[in-house]
Parts: structure tokens; sequence; C-alpha cells
């Protein structure tokens, strides 16, 4: 038994050291030295104060904002500790009530507004974290914000085109625009990540 023991418990403790210790501060430092701005969260400053990350979602409310993907996060909206999505499918009652309660929500924020209500507006995404919104998503709103902020709907557009981020290489996924960096944009507030 002991001579099984010994060489078992040495294994452990080197393959703990390795994987549990070595391994995660190797990746953690040439992550922080790489990518120091994604390593540290890509958090958004304004003026030096914190108001949110690039990579995370964040609720607005305001009829003067524009307003990102429903979150499906637990107990709050937009917790990290919680992603993941509602597993709910196409034709579950519950998730077709949420989607009629937000098509109502965004009919009743701007009544004569009669375009299609873009998918990304009424859905979560799969994380129930995404911070960004479709280009489709982006001019659904533009006559709400600029009614609420008393500018052009061309003024609304243009802010929306600078901060368009395309194709991932020029191929990958939608173009698509953040929300909080294009709300930050509509308070003319200058940000940056750390």
């Amino acid at each position: 038994m002991t001579s099984h023991l010994r060489p078992a418990l040495v294994v452990f403790g080197t393959l703990t050291l390795i994987c549990g210790v070595l391994y995660p501060l190797a990746v953690t430092g040439i992550g922080a030295a790489a990518f120091p701005s994604q390593a540290a969260g890509s958090i958004v400053e304004v003026n030096g104060k914190a108001v949110g990350s690039e990579l995370i979602g964040q609720s607005f409310t305001s009829p003067k904002y524009f307003w990102g993907r429903p979150s499906a996060t637990a107990p709050m909206a937009n917790n990290a500790a919680g992603s993941g999505g509602a597993n709910q499918g196409p034709l579950n009652p519950a998730l077709l009530e949420a989607v009629k309660s937000r098509i109502e929500a965004l009919k009743a924020a701007d009544p004569g507004n009669t375009a299609p209500v873009p998918v990304d507006l009424v859905t979560a995404s799969a994380s129930g974290l995404d911070p960004e919104i479709s280009l489709a998503a982006a001019q659904y709103q533009v006559h709400r914000i600029a009614a609420a902020r008393g500018l052009d709907a061309q003024q609304v557009r243009v802010l929306i085109e600078r901060q368009m981020r395309g194709r991932v290489f020029g191929f990958f996924g939608e173009p698509r625009v953040n929300v909080l960096a294009l709300n930050l944009a509509l308070d003319g507030k200058s940000a940056h990540t750390r």
C-alpha cells in the first residue's frame, strides 16, 4: 500500500502545482501583458470614474438613451455572475409572453414607430449579457431618442455610424454598436477603456 501511496501523492502534488498554480499564473500574466484592457475587464471610464464595461450590457430605461438587449441573468439584469441563457424554446409560452410584453413596451415608448421590431430588442443573447445591438435595433430607436433629446434624427444616425463596429476580420458576424459607447456619445462624454 505504501509503495503505491507515495508515487500517487507525488503525482497529485506535482499536477496540482503545475495545473492549479503555475499554469493559471502564466496565463494570467501573459493575458495582462498582451491584452491589458481586456484582462482588466474592459472597464469604461469617464473623467476617471468607471461607468461600465465594454463586455457586459447595462440596462437603460430612459427614452433618451438607446436600449440594449434584454438580459436573461438572475437574480438581477446584466449580472455577470449569473451569465447564461433562459433555455426557453421558441414555442415556450413564457418566452412568447416575455417577447410580447417587450414589443408592447417598445411600442408604448415610441407609438409613432411602425417599423418592424428587430429581434435583438426583444430576445436575450445566449450569455444574457450582450453589450451590443444590431444596426437595425439602433436605427429602430432613432426617432424616440431624437424626440426625447430635441435632436434631428440625422444627428442620431450619424452617431450610430460613428460608433458602428464592422464584422470581425471582415467576415465574421454582423455590423453592430456597443450600447454603452453609443449612449456616452449621445451625452457628449469622452470615454476611454482602462
